[in-house]
This record gives structure tokens, C-alpha cells and sequence, in this order.
């Protein structure tokens, strides 16, 4: 009705709108010269926003280049960088596995990425964007209507929001609204409402805008995803780097379509902070985050004799003491207790493995995280030294190798040949295969550089672990790596069934010595950034061709 006031329309007069979903991340502009990408920014204020055109480049989703032989003299397209769910858990393992902080939710995690200084960062981080409108323009749109100009954002090599729809009247806005409420939670991405838009730019133009806001698009938010249950338990759960994350077990509510049966609580300080406590009825919540969360607590409904959580002091799964280190980012205490079990804990078994076989540690090609969780599941192995046995295992008789379904000869020959080309590894992969505490690739390299070989390294760090002060005094002075690391490394050495697996590791490899590092090279101590597509080789093996310079 006010649409039709202000455009003094009658009922007669068609007035189309467009409905499509509100990603929830962060808004960009990217300012296109001739067809060419000169300038990408941060939505900002709506006046002023942060220049990030070399992190914008790396996102795959973007064009350099508009696909198009007529592109307007000069044209800003504006759209959303996001992040989806199954990315942003990822991203967060890989964070958590560097004892780095985790994000909160996804669309914080796209505005880290996007913010960074290094366009290296960025350029690893799994960020999309979609076009969805536009602002300075130069020389003539592709079409007289929204709908019309974002198809040839798509013709221009951009991604567009699919779930856009033509609707009519305001019972056809509700309705859209309504049918996209009950599906957001498939959706795989955040949303946090819909937009509604007059389509003809010739409406739009009479409609104008109101301070800064136009008249012809507003937004209709999705309220807050709750619902009250009851907090059955508290489990902990043990994560690849030993981190114990306790988990609420809640009696089965339905949240925005979705049963919801646990909720992640964090930590012991977050546990604390809300004073939770098993047999409290909670309020939980999955707005804007893919993990539910317990809100708060209905402390008016506790029970008496309700008593506050206690948290563990050891791995509920391998019984080693489990302690708070050092945030090395913040040098605050950490907020996560992690296990000291580390190679031995049988709850980090299977992340560890799959870290230990990974591209950028062992990198044993055809032994994926199928294989590792089937041979631990068959009891095959439970260490990484195990996987350098299987084929003396195999060659023995072993019933439970040769009954695998579909394992004959041929594909075991080959998976064995995997395995011992990469008996011989160099140094920096070994260290970063052991899956250390804040020992990320970064820091293996360092390491390996300093210590040089296998035998070196060891026995320095098992004397830095034995409180022996030189040798701890000289881990921490090595460049890049401080007290907050070296008490991780010292913490790793100390455990005696991390040492017995270091052991029984090195009796079936070959460590390689670290190769001295080049000073004297035209691009030494520089920076080199990869963008776009690389054609004729991985970005990891590009990455490893420039470090060799």
C-alpha cells in the first residue's frame, strides 16, 4: 500500500516485486573499469568502507574480468561475502588444530578472512560472494529491471541468488517469507530475513530514498530461532589436538525445523558464566550459528539440590591429566582444556591419523580419511607408525586385511606403494605430521630449519621437556616460535606415550635433514601472493616452488 501511495499507482497498475533470501556475511563493492576490476571494498557505513580489492581477487567467485564485450564504462557491483556451514566448521578444526581462536559463527569468520593484512590468508580461506545489486554506474544497464540486471551479472561470470522469485501482492511476499523460514535450515549458508524489491528501475527511481535507505527494498527479518528443553547431561568430547569440549545433552526439542539433541557449551569459563547445571531447564538457540547454543538458564525452574558442574581434570577417554596452556595470540590462559594424551589418546586417534597422512604432512595418496577410519574401526591401526606395518601385516596372513571387502592384491599393492614412497620425508613434515600443540606448517618450517635434522630436534625438545633451562631458553629464542609455543612442544615431549610413539615411528622412516635456507636471491624475503587459477600446478606445489627459491 505505501509503495502504491508514494507511486500514486491504483490497483490497476502493476507494481512487480522480487523476494530473494538475506545472506548473512558481509557486503562488498567491487568498482569495474571497462570490464576491468579496479577496486573492491567493504559495504562499510554505506559511505566509507575498507579497501580489500588484492583479498577480493582471491576469491574464486569473483571475476577479474566481466564476461561480456560491452561492459558499461564504469559500473559497482555490490553483493555478499559469506561462508557456508560445512566450510566454516572446517575452517574452525583448521584453527583449533594451529591453537589458534576459533570463530564465533560463519559470517564473523568471512569478515576475518576478508580483513586480512596478508591476501595469503585470505586466499586460503573457503570465502563466495554473490551479486545481488549495483550502485555508480557509468553508460547503460543491461536491462529496465532488477531481475533483469542481476541475469547478466550472472552472464558476467558472477554467482546469483538462485532462490530469487517473482511474487505478487503482499500475500505473495508472506508467502515467500514463509516458505523460505522452513527451508533456511537446508539451506547450507546463514540467513537472517528476506528482501523484498519493487523489480522495474523506472519505479524504483520515482520511489527514491529516504536518508539512505530506498523506499523501493526493505528487509523482513526472522526472528530468533528458541526453544526451552531440559539439560539431560554434560559429555566431553575430544578433538584431534586433545581439546575437551563439553557438550549439553538435551531432551529432543524442534528449533527452526530442526530436532535439536546437543548444544555446544564451549568451555569451563562459558559453563561458568551461565551457571549451568545438569537438570536446569535452558533456552536454546540456532540463530546464526550452525552449532545450537544454550542462551541462558531458567534458574526460577532449577531444581534444588541442582550443583555446579565440575569441570574434569583428565581426558574422560585416555585418563592423561588434561590442563589450560597459553592462548599464544592473546598470552592469556586458554579456554579450552586439552588432553596431554596426544599420539596415544584413542579419541584424537582418527584426526590425528588423517592429519599425520594429509597433503602437507606425509601426504600418502589413496590413504583417505575412508581408509583411516575403517583400519582403526577393524583395529588395523591405532598410530600413525602402525600404517608403515600393514604390509608386513598383510604379507603375514593378516585375516582382517585380507577379508576387506574388495581388497585383493592389485589394491593393496598399490596402497603399499603409497605408503613407501613416503617412508623418506623431510624434516618440516615430520615435525608438522606429530600434530603438535600451536605447531602449525608455518612452525615446522622454523623448527626444521633451526634443529636441522630428526635426532637434533628430539633431543633437544626431550630436554627442554625434562625442565633442562638452556635447552628450553634456546627453543623459545628461536625466531617465530616465544615461551607459548615451546611449552606446547616441551608439554608434547614430556608425555611418555607421545615419546614411545616417536619411537616406534622412527624405527620404520627416514627423517631427511632440512635443507639450509637461501639468503642471497633476488626474492628472498619477499612476499608472493598466488591468485586466480593456477594452470599448471597446484597452489601447494606453486607454494613449495617459491620457498625453494
Amino acid at each position: 500500500a505505501r509503495v502504491r501511495r508514494f507511486l500514486n499507482a491504483d490497483s490497476a497498475v502493476a507494481v512487480p516485486f522480487l523476494a530473494e533470501p538475506k545472506i548473512d556475511g558481509l557486503g562488498a563493492s567491487l568498482r569495474y573499469e571497462h570490464g576491468e576490476l579496479k577496486v573492491g571494498a567493504t559495504r562499510g557505513d554505506g559511505f566509507t568502507g575498507e579497501d580489500v580489492t588484492n583479498n577480493l581477487r582471491t576469491i574464486k567467485a569473483i571475476p577479474n574480468r566481466l564476461r561480456t564485450d560491452h561492459p558499461p564504462a564504469v559500473i559497482e557491483v555490490r553483493g555478499e561475502v559469506y561462508m557456508t556451514h560445512s566450510d566454516f566448521l572446517t575452517l574452525n578444526e583448521r584453527m583449533a588444530a594451529d591453537g589458534r581462536p576459533e570463530f564465533a559463527n560463519p559470517r564473523n569468520a568471512a569478515a576475518g578472512s576478508l580483513r586480512q593484512l596478508n591476501p595469503a590468508i585470505t586466499a586460503e580461506r573457503p570465502l563466495h560472494f554473490m551479486a545481488y545489486t549495483w550502485g555508480e554506474i557509468i553508460g547503460d544497464l543491461p536491462a529496465h529491471t532488477q531481475s533483469g540486471v542481476v541475469a547478466a551479472f550472472q552472464d558476467w561470470g558472477f554467482p546469483v541468488q538462485t532462490l530469487m522469485e517473482a511474487v505478487e501482492g503482499a500475500a505473495g511476499l508472506i508467502a515467500y517469507y514463509r516458505k523460505l523460514a522452513a527451508m533456511r535450515a537446508q539451506l547450507g549458508y546463514d540467513i537472517d530475513g528476506v528482501v523484498y524489491k519493487v523489480d522495474r528501475l523506472e519505479q524504483q527511481a520515482r520511489l527514491g530514498y529516504v536518508t539512505r535507505a530506498p523506499r523501493w527494498a526493505i528487509a523482513h527479518k526472522f526472528p530468533a530461532e528458541q526453544a526451552q528443553t531440559e539439560l539431560l547431561d554434560i559429555e566431553i568430547q575430544v578433538g584431534r589436538t586433545g581439546a575437551l569440549t563439553p557438550v549439553a545433552r538435551l531432551r529432543p526439542v524442534t528449533v527452526g525445523g530442526v530436532v535439536v539433541s546437543n548444544a555446544t557449551l564451549h568451555n569451563e569459563d562459558e559453563i561458568a558464566r551461565k551457571d549451568i547445571r545438569v537438570g536446569d531447564t535452558v533456552i536454546v538457540q540456532r540463530a546464526g550459528d550452525v552449532i545450537p547454543q544454550v542462551v541462558r538458564v531458567l534458574t526460577e525452574l532449577r531444581q534444588d539440590g541442582a550443583k555446579p558442574y565440575e569441570f574434569p581434570g583428565e581426558c574422560p577417554v585416555c585418563k592423561s591429566a588434561a590442563v589450560r596452556g597459553i592462548n599464544p595470540t592473546t598470552g592469556e590462559p586458554d579456554a579450552k582444556h586439552r588432553c596431554t594424551g596426544g599420539l596415544f589418546c584413542p579419541a584424537q586417534a582418527a584426526e590425528r591419523i588423517k592429519h599425520f597422512v594429509s597433503r602437507d604432512a606425509f601426504d600418502i595418496v589413496g590413504f583417505g580419511a575412508k581408509h583411516v577410519e575403517a583400519f582403526l574401526a577393524d583395529g588395523l591401526i591405532a598410530h600413525p607408525s602402525d600404517i608403515f606395518r600393514l604390509e608386513e601385516r598383510f604379507a603375514g596372513g593378516d585375516r582382517a586385511l585380507a577379508l576387506r571387502e574388495g581388497w585383493g592384491e592389485a589394491s593393496a599393492r598399490k596402497l603399499f606403494d603409497s605408503i613407501n614412497a613416503r617412508r623418506t620425508i623431510d624434516l618440516e613434515r615430520y615435525i608438522f605430521a606429530l600434530g603438535i600443540l600451536h605447531v602449525g606448517e608455518a612452525t615446522a618450517k622454523l623448527l626444521a630449519r633451526h634443529y636441522q635434522s630428526a635426532d637434533e630436534f628430539e633431543n633437544a625438545m626431550r630436554a627442554a621437556a625434562q625442565g633442562d633451562a638452556p635447552a628450553l631458553n634456546h627453543l623459545e629464542a628461536v625466531d617465530g616460535i616465544g615461551p607459548v609455543v615451546a611449552a606446547a612442544i616441551a608439554e608434547f615431549f614430556r608425555e611418555p606415550h607421545n615419546l614411545e610413539e616417536v619411537k616406534r615411528l622412527r624405527a620404520v622412516i627416514n627423517v631427511t635433514k632440512a635443507a639450509q635456507r637461501k639468503t642471497a636471491t633476488p626474492v628472498a624475503g619477499k612476499t608472493v601472493v598466488f591468485t586466480g587459477t593456477l594452470e599448471k600446478m597446484s597452489r601447494s606445489e606453486a607454494k613449495a616452488r617459491a620457498e625453494s627459491l
